[in-house]
């Protein structure tokens, strides 16, 4: 199924750390990669020639929020997620398994999908293995998510074993649907490992995934409510029994710190609302750690967030001003605050990659994180 579709061209000599390429029709997608989520099929508070600007090569759009509104027979009769969008390049779709489990209280899982009550009208509706991937290859998603189960932290092992049990049911399921379904080679499908926090079923988790004929493998189930620490060891514990020839995904992972310890473990892909999200509440990554511009101490700071920063924001805007913004509840704060907050991730990326072009990844790393903190 790979057919080329990924190729590692550089391994740091010192870590895990590698840098490939995914050839995907609408454009080459180079790795590691994050991928600014655009749930609703847009990134909040960023146009899509900002992003453009930026360099992104990918956007997430969760297939729950667009099932909900607009509809998949409306953006079918749009011709697709792209044109509907407005969106030229990559984007991958959720299947939405993630947002059903953090509606604990209006879903019901069952061994053949999911049921679920609308967060908009209260309506019921059912997800099933089959139907989230026909649905994603009919609105022309580039990358597919299969449907999983995820586990909150300290949960039952029971419930932990059987939900990832049925994920790899459904993961099966997932794939025959696929082959039935599809109707050209521009859509690539990706499984999920899960298996909570217990090793062996992690471990076999991944060595499961890695046997079928998917074309990417994401990790799940982290950022569930453990800490950092937590994370960073199973992320770096499952990733040894994965497919390496194929792209490594860490769903839902965002902050510089975490995406940096993913890239030593040879993670590829990441995704996570969190520039965004903390954008509107006030706050801007910077190489010395988060700043809150709601700080009296930037009311008369003429300086922008970072001053050897080259985003669209910092070039043109001063702290002051966006401190002046967000007081003042106008959107554009929003704006400056995430187009800053993406660039940053995306240039941290890029040194990433440059440090791993001189085998001096670690170092980099290091360096990064004394400087960053917590």
């Amino acid at each position: 199924m790979m057919n080329n579709y990924f190729e590692v061209l550089k391994k740091d000599a010192g870590s895990y750390a590698r840098i490939g390429r995914i050839n995907s029709p609408r454009g080459i997608i180079e790795t590691p990669v994050f991928m600014p989520v655009g749930t609703k099929a847009s990134v909040k508070a960023v146009l899509k020639e900002q992003l453009d600007d930026m360099g992104c090569m990918i956007i997430l759009s969760n297939l729950y929020h667009i099932y909900l509104s607009p509809g998949i027979e409306i953006i079918k009769k749009a011709g697709g997620i792209h044109k509907f969008s407005s969106w030229s390049r990559s984007i991958l779709t959720d299947s939405g398994g993630f947002q059903v489990f953090s509606l604990s209280d209006i879903r019901k899982i069952k061994d053949d999908g999911v049921e679920f009550k609308s967060i908009i009208d209260g309506s019921s509706h059912f997800f099933t293995p089959e139907k989230v991937i026909k649905m994603q290859l009919d609105i022309g998603s580039d990358i597919m998510m299969v449907l999983d189960e995820c586990s909150i932290f300290n949960a039952d092992e029971r419930v932990v074993a059987e939900a990832a049990g049925r994920t790899l049911k459904w993961a099966r399921q997932s794939i025959k649907a696929y082959n039935i379904f599809r109707n050209n080679d521009n859509s690539r499908i990706f499984g999920i490992v899960q298996g909570g926090f217990n090793r062996n079923l992690r471990k076999y988790c991944a060595q499961s995934v890695s046997e079928m004929d998917f074309d990417g493998i994401a990790l799940g189930g982290l950022s569930v409510g453990e800490s950092r620490d937590i994370t960073t060891e199973m992320m770096g514990y499952t990733s040894q029994f994965t497919d390496r020839r194929k792209p490594l995904y860490v769903m839902g992972l965002g902050d510089p710190v975490g995406i940096l310890n993913g890239i030593n473990f040879g993670v590829d892909m990441f995704d996570c609302v969190l520039p965004t999200r903390i954008s509107r509440n006030g706050s801007a990554f910077t190489k010395y750690g988060k700043i809150n511009i709601k700080n009296k101490k930037y009311s008369d700071d003429f300086y922008p967030i970072e001053e050897d920063c080259n985003c669209y924001s910092c070039r043109n805007y001063s702290k002051a001003y966006i401190k002046h913004l967000h007081k003042n509840k106008e959107i554009v704060s929003s704006i400056l605050l995430s187009i800053h907050n993406i660039n940053f991730l995306f240039e941290l990326i890029k040194n990433a990659k440059a440090a791993i072009s001189q085998n001096n990844y670690t170092k980099f790393k290091n360096d990064f994180i004394s400087k960053y903190g917590s």
